[in-house]
């Protein structure tokens, strides 16, 4: 069984469409979550993702969106929350309301979280992968970081599969990962998009126009 993994598409349309452009035919999708937050297209990420059904968590962002958090933003981001804010209908906020901090999928062999399996909100680099993390799933899927990593146990895999809409890696092309269930593999994918049309849609916006250039670097 193959299963596509996502992560941290930060509103950013074009990314996600070239990863899913890009995908190679699977069985289904996850998604470690922050949908929203930082690019121009909140709504547009929410309905590809809601229309498809995939199984989706709570990001720090989504979270910012719809409620109260004790997360601290940057100015970036705290732009990016405001625009999805006034973006967002009805009917988007609440599938984002909805979302909640941790799934189990595929009679429980894969949990997905954002950060942590302890805390939502915690930065979980590839340095912190550990056996640890892992209960009794086989498969830790966690985004947040925005960096592609996976390490193997014993016990089973922990992947990040890196960040659609806003790689932090140095590498500007979206990420995304393919986990084959059956043999517990998992390969680490990148492809190119169209940046500058990113840079061009936040300067259209009252976005900080960082939040465009940053991309060309993967920051």
């Amino acid at each position: 069984m193959q299963i596509g993994l996502l992560s941290d598409v930060h509103s950013n349309l074009i990314a996600l469409e070239a990863v899913l452009d890009d995908m190679p035919p699977v069985d289904g999708l996850l998604c470690a979550g922050d949908v929203v937050g930082y690019n121009p297209w909140p709504g547009e990420c929410v309905d590809l993702l809601r229309e498809r059904a995939v199984p989706t968590v709570m990001g720090n962002h989504d979270r910012a969106v719809v409620t109260e958090t004790p997360f601290r933003f940057n100015e970036m981001a705290k732009a990016g929350v405001e625009h999805a804010v006034a973006e967002l209908d009805e009917r988007q906020r609440e599938w984002l309301a909805e979302l909640p901090d941790e799934r189990l999928a595929h009679d429980g062999r894969v949990k997905v979280v954002h950060g942590h399996p302890a805390d939502p909100d915690r930065y979980t680099y590839p340095r912190d992968f550990a056996a640890g993390l892992l209960d009794d799933e086989e498969l830790l899927v966690l985004g947040h970081t925005h960096v592609q990593h996976h390490a193997v146990f014993e016990s089973g895999i922990v992947v990040n599969p890196g960040s659609v809409g806003q790689p932090r890696d140095g590498d500007p092309d979206a990420a995304y990962a393919i986990v084959d269930l059956d043999a517990l593999t998992v390969e680490e994918r990148r492809v190119p998009y169209d940046v500058e049309a990113v840079v061009a849609a936040v300067e259209e916006t009252a976005l900080p126009a960082r939040i465009g250039t940053r991309l060309r670097k993967g920051q």
